[in-house]
Order: structure tokens, then C-alpha cells, then sequence
């Protein structure tokens, strides 16, 4: 079933162009994996079985901390030199495990198996951690340099794509067994294996990729490949940027979920269809990022998404006012809005802007510092959010306005914070100090934000042209404001996909 697995000296035409065929197609599977085995499905699936606000946090820990052990795997690309060999194996040994996950409902009882789930994410992520190293280092060296943006952003907008109708297919099959005592978690099981299935043809697509060889020549001691990546002052900047974000991120965002489902009290459906509404948006501006990325850079899409998206954290605390009110759904819609464009532009560029950083051959070590920095903070933060939940179930802080004439006494309260809201207003402000420091990273292509700001709206206004004849919406973002930026004018041309260049660059 699978090819020889060795790297070739030299990439021809026919092998560049299969080979990015095949990564896009392997990232569609991997998709349908992780839309099926993760996020509101996995959360809702620990629920039934009686987690904990700790185990939750536990749960969403555990993946980034599991990421850690790309350290390790450093060593074994330096000394295998087969990147396709390792993504391969670890993957295969990874997504099996989601047959025993499976399994679950049917071998142990709720309470035991909460920590038989717990126990096999550990294993899962693990192992995971192993082939991400590797397949970044691999993608480093396969995909042209100059079109990473505009490939990964095709890739991803391709995914979600795919995503959103599955997710809703799930949820349809999950009410469908609802009706049943019991039915529920036995549908997650079933929406689990599947998930395998996916995954494991996912691992085809993988090995059919070509692999340019290793272009390392020099092999320093273990520590001399730790060491390099922060000697290095501006991708420090970026390792700092990194960390500090991913914390903010991931103090918060992993309890949405959850926040939704017993804090506001909405149904599975719910859940799935601000999830859907969100992916939506970011399909539309998978493609608008990309462009923007492309043409200036990660650091000038991360000026614009990063902002949105750390005020739609903070809306969540005004989704309750202290209980659920008139106001918490449509609050919750603009919220998911506001996610899913924003999402789509920091995924894009915090995923890539290592990669563009990262000197030529030494891909590897500089990813794996990156990826350090990213993990331990997004391991750290819902650990922390899930043990001092609880403390902050019995606080509450409150502004009151009170305001009373002979009729009688009118009591407004614009700020009140509850249990989850502090970690919102603490993602908020971290988030505030991590974009500060994405300031001091210095990026090539990157431009003052009124240009940048300029360029966006162009795109934006050529996919509205695409997507609606409304003049009305088009002239949203027409003069004045794109008249008051004013930046110099740039031809553009339209791209190709990139898998189906010539491949005017060696690799």
C-alpha cells in the first residue's frame, strides 16, 4: 500500500506537484479526524461521563504539554534523516489509539473511564507530538518559501470547508441517538471511530508525499541545537510574542465550550451551529489573510486578526449580566463572528511566521523552539483555568448604578464578573501585553498597518463581489475610509494554485 518511504536527493516538477496535491489532500482528512474526535465533541463526550471543570482543563493541557517531546524528536530527525518514515509510523500509532477512546462506553463505567479517557489522549498526543515535529520540518523543505501564505491558507480554507458540514452531520447523528437513555455518549464512540478511519487515511496521503532530503549538513550536540534558535534576537522576540499569546489563548478559550453548555445553558445544537456559523467566516477570510500575508506579511495579519480576536474574548463577560439575558444570543453571534474572522488570520500567520523566520536548512531546530514556547504556555494556562475555576465560582465582582426619583429606583448593572468571567478579563489582558510584544519582531515585507488595513479591504471587497450583488455591502468598505489610507498603489496579479505552478523554485 505504501511507496518507498526514502528522500530524494532532488524533487522533480511531477514530485513538487504531487507532492503539495497530496499534502492538501491529507490535510482534508485530518480534518474530518479532528472534526469528529475533537473540540465540542470531546468535551460534551468528558461531560457525560462526569468530568470535572479540572479534568477539562486537563484535557486541553495535555495535547500542547504532550508537544513538548518535539524536543526529543529533534534528535531522532537528526539521526533517522527520514522525516516521512517518522510522520508515518507516529501517526498510524497514534490515530489507533482512538479505537480504544471508542471503546469507552462499551468496556468501562463513567467514573472509570473519565481517567481512561484521560489516559489515552495522554498516549494519543504523545505519540502525535513525534510526527508534527517532523512534518513541519518537512513542509519547511517542500513548499516554496515565497507561497506558504497563499498554500496553507488554500489548505485550511479547503478544510474548514469540508468541516462544516460534517460537524452539522454529527450533530444531527448525535440528536438522533439522544432519545435513547444512554444513547448520547455511545453516538461520540461512534463519531470516534470514524474519526480513526479518517485519520488513517489521512496517513495514506502522507506517504505518498515526496521528501526532499535533509539539507542539514552540520550536526551539533543536542545542545548546541536549543541553544541557537534563541541566540538569535529577533526570532527571541517572536518566542516571547508566542508564549505570552498562546497563555491568553488557551486560559479561556478551552472553556467555551462548557461555559455555553452549563453556564448559559444551550443545547448541543446550539453549540454546533454558532461553531458552523464561526467556520463560515473564517472560510471567507482563509483567503483574505492569505492574500494580505503573501503581499506584506504574518506580522502585519497578526496586527489586524490579533486584536479582533482578544476583544471577543472579553465579550463573553457580557453575555451574562450576572444570568442569561435578552441580549446573551445575539452577543454570542457577533462573538462567533468575530472568532471565526479573526481565527482565520492568526491561525494562519501564528502557525507560519516560525517558518518564514526560520533561517533555510535549519528549519528543524528553530520550529522545535517555536514550537517549545507555543506549547508550554497553551499546556500551562487550562491546567490553571480548570483547578482555580472552582475559587472563582464563589467570587464576584460588580459595578452598580443606582439611580432613584419619587417614582421609584431603576438598578443597572453594566459589569458584573462571575466564576468564568475572570478569565476572560485575564486572557484580555495578557492578550494585550502579547500583541505589545509582537511589535518588537521584525519581519520581511512587513508595512505600516494603514497600508495593510488598505489592502484588506481590497480583498475584502473583491470576495464580497463574489459573494453578494448587495452594492449596499460593498460599499462598506468603500471611501471614505480606504480613501483617508491612501497607500501606494501595488499590481497584483492572481495566483495560481500552488500546487499547480512549474515550480520556478528548487527545493
Amino acid at each position: 500500500m505504501f511507496p518507498d518511504l526514502k528522500p530524494k536527493p532532488e524533487l522533480s516538477k511531477s514530485d513538487k506537484k504531487q507532492g503539495l496535491s497530496m499534502v492538501i489532500w491529507d490535510g482534508l482528512a485530518t480534518q474530518a479526524m479532528v472534526t469528529l474526535t475533537g473540540g465540542i465533541f470531546l468535551v460534551a463526550f468528558a461531560l457525560e461521563l462526569g468530568a470535572s471543570n479540572t479534568v477539562i482543563g486537563l484535557l486541553a493541557a495535555i495535547p500542547p504539554l504532550a508537544e513538548l517531546l518535539q524536543v526529543p524528536s529533534v534528535y531522532i530527525i537528526r539521526k533517522v534523516r527520514n522525516r516521512r518514515l517518522i510522520t508515518v509510523t507516529a501517526s498510524t500509532a497514534a490515530r489507533l489509539v482512538w479505537l480504544l477512546i471508542a471503546a469507552i462506553p462499551f468496556l468501562f463505567g463513567t467514573e472509570s473511564g473519565v481517567w481512561v479517557l484521560v489516559g489515552a489522549m495522554l498516549c494519543y498526543s504523545t505519540i502525535s507530538s513525534i510526527s508534527h515535529c517532523s512534518w513541519n520540518s518537512w513542509m519547511h523543505d517542500l513548499v516554496p518559501q515565497q507561497k506558504i501564505g497563499a498554500f496553507f491558507s488554500r489548505r485550511m480554507g479547503m478544510s474548514t470547508a469540508l468541516a462544516i458540514p460534517l460537524s452539522v452531520a454529527a450533530a444531527l447523528f448525535v440528536d438522533t441517538w439522544k432519545v435513547n437513555p444512554g444513547g448520547e455518549v455511545v453516538a461520540y464512540a461512534l463519531l470516534f471511530f470514524g474519526g480513526c478511519i479518517a485519520g488513517l487515511i489521512g496517513v495514506i496521503f502522507l506517504a505518498r508525499t515526496p521528501e526532499p532530503e535533509l539539507g542539514e549538513d552540520q550536526k551539533p550536540d543536542f545542545g548546541e541545537v536549543l541553544k541557537e534558535p534563541f541566540a538569535d534576537k529577533n526570532f527571541r522576540n517572536l518566542l516571547i510574542f508566542l508564549g505570552s499569546w498562546n497563555f491568553a489563548i488557551n486560559l479561556a478559550a478551552p472553556f467555551f465550550t462548557v461555559y455555553m453548555l452549563q453556564r448559559i445553558g444551550l443545547d448541543i445544537s446550539w453549540v454546533i451551529a454558532l461553531a458552523v456559523m464561526s467556520q463560515i467566516v473564517s472560510i471567507i477570510f482563509f483567503r483574505v489573510w492569505g492574500e494580505v500575508a503573501d503581499l506584506f506579511s504574518h506580522k502585519s495579519v497578526l496586527q489586524l486578526s490579533g486584536p479582533i480576536f482578544i476583544l471577543a474574548i472579553i465579550a463573553w463577560t457580557f453575555t451574562t449580566l450576572p444570568d442569561p439575558y435578552i441580549l446573551t444570543v445575539p452577543i454570542l453571534i457577533v462573538i462567533h463572528i468575530l472568532i471565526g474572522l479573526s481565527t482565520a488570520g492568526v491561525t494562519l500567520s501564528t502557525n507560519y511566521i516560525g517558518l518564514k523566520l526560520a533561517p533555510k536548512g535549519k528549519g528543524t531546530a528553530y520550529l522545535m523552539a517555536s514550537s517549545i514556547m507555543t506549547y508550554l504556555a497553551a499546556g500551562v494556562a487550562p491546567i490553571l483555568g480548570g483547578v482555580f475555576v472552582d475559587f472563582f465560582a464563589s467570587r464576584e465582582v460588580a459595578l452598580t448604578i443606582t439611580f432613584s426619583d419619587p417614582s421609584g429606583v431603576l438598578i443597572l448593572r453594566p459589569l458584573d464578573f462571575q466564576h468564568w468571567d475572570f478569565f476572560f478579563f485575564f486572557a484580555f489582558l495578557i492578550g494585550l501585553y502579547s500583541l505589545h510584544r509582537l511589535s518588537f519582531v521584525r519581519e520581511e515585507g512587513e508595512e505600516k498597518k494603514r497600508v495593510v488595513v488598505h489592502e484588506l479591504l481590497t480583498e475584502v471587497r473583491r470576495e464580497m463581489r463574489n459573494l453578494s450583488t448587495a452594492g449596499g455591502l460593498r460599499m462598506m468598505v468603500s471611501p471614505p475610509v480606504s480613501e483617508y489610507l491612501k497607500p501606494p498603489k501595488k499590481e497584483k496579479r492572481r495566483r495560481k494554485p500552488v500546487w499547480e505552478e512549474e515550480g520556478e523554485q528548487t527545493i
